[in-house]
């Protein structure tokens, strides 16, 4: 089978591709591995900026569906110390430019925009190859396959679609996170959701950090950063909860009992999630009938900047291939020369959140104060 668009993921970014398409009357198939949106977690909040995330949702006339996502008061950040001495403390006033939703109810509304049959389910892909003359074929798990015009991969980290570009593959950052959840936390939480706060907390220290921040429901969920080779995790049994649990939790020994129980009274087993990042600048020599956008493109360490990134390549993509009717690779092209850059400047290892053991307390706040400047 033969299809002229193809785009493998049906995360933010290619599903907002797919939706700015379907706007411009352009079809397009998304092939996504998972059976259902339900089939595992689809992540926490996301803070959805105004010079990225939200005009691609813009683009993809989904403003009103995403201001209805939107909770309040979530933009409120505070910074504490191991002690649980807060050092810097924001509450949301409701103007700042990155309101925060959670990411399973974006992707819903994504999925609700586009044409029944538009995402293909349950397509694991398994390799492609280049056919020439701007052709490529998919290869699925169960041996199928297509042959794509245009193949977009919107593949994340571990992107199939890559190796049709570069040889480059994603390296380990140094750091992992280890993720839990607190559930209806101010009945059976309240030490931990009081320093948590209304919004997001942050405590930092070189090698070791806990963040977390409020969700619907009265969630709380946190990622607890730790910097150790991968061996280091190896070593744990992660199947065995209550011993994963305590070997993390005794790398916070001395930690404040509220922000220690973000480890130890998780409602869920802990989840280790490796960071990996491409290397920054990363870009490939343009290749007719491909092209990569989201992590597949320009994989970084966690800074609050990948999903809106994401959905920017997704809408700016499919706003490209609408301006070149007929004319797909100079789309790509223009498409390309306005990502590679706008992605290396976004990949700041010095970011909050991000891979670095060299960010201070000091250097958050600055950030922080710096965000609520007007540009």
């Amino acid at each position: 089978m033969t299809t002229d668009i193809t785009i493998i993921g049906a995360g933010l970014g290619g599903l907002t591709l797919a939706r700015v398409l379907h706007l411009y009357g352009i079809p397009a198939t998304v092939y996504e591995a998972e059976p259902s949106p339900a089939t595992r977690s689809q992540g926490g909040m996301l803070d959805i900026h105004d010079h990225s995330g939200q005009p691609a949702l813009a683009a993809a006339g989904l403003t009103d569906e995403f201001r209805g996502l939107v909770l309040e008061g979530r933009q409120a950040m505070r910074l504490l110390d191991p002690a649980g001495t807060v050092l810097f403390d924001k509450d949301d006033d409701g103007t700042g430019g990155r309101p925060e939703v959670q990411r399973g109810e974006l992707r819903q509304i994504l999925l609700d925009s586009l044409p029944a049959g538009t995402v293909r389910r349950g397509r694991k892909v398994s390799g492609t190859r280049t056919l020439g003359e701007g052709l490529h074929e998919v290869t699925f798990a169960d041996g199928a396959t297509v042959v794509s015009g245009l193949l977009v991969g919107a593949d994340g980290a571990w992107s199939r679609v890559r190796p049709l570009l570069t040889t480059v593959v994603p390296e380990y950052t140094g750091k992992s996170l280890v993720e839990t959840y607190l559930l209806d936390a101010a009945t059976r939480h309240p030490a931990a959701a009081k320093a948590v706060g209304g919004g997001s907390m942050i405590v930092h220290t070189p090698g070791r950090e806990i963040f977390a921040h409020r969700e619907k429901g009265d969630t709380l969920h946190a990622y607890v950063g730790l910097s150790e080779p991968q061996e280091w995790f190896a070593a744990i049994d992660f199947t065995d909860t209550a011993a994963a649990t305590a070997r993390i939790a005794q790398e916070f020994d001395g930690w404040a009992p509220e922000l220690t129980a973000l480890i130890t009274d998780s409602d869920i087993a802990p989840v280790l999630r490796p960071l990996h990042t491409l290397p920054a600048g990363h870009r490939w020599d343009r290749v007719p009938g491909v092209t990569l956008l989201g992590d597949a493109a320009h994989l970084a360490a966690p800074n609050g900047e990948g999903a809106n990134l994401a959905m920017l390549d997704g809408a700016e993509l499919g706003q490209a291939l609408a301006a070149h009717p007929g004319d797909a690779e100079a789309a790509l092209t223009a498409y390309e020369q306005a990502m590679f850059p706008r992605s290396a400047e976004a990949a700041d290892p010095e970011a909050p959140g991000s891979a670095s053991n060299d960010v201070t307390p000091h250097d958050l706040i600055a950030a922080f104060t710096q965000d609520e400047q007007p540009e």
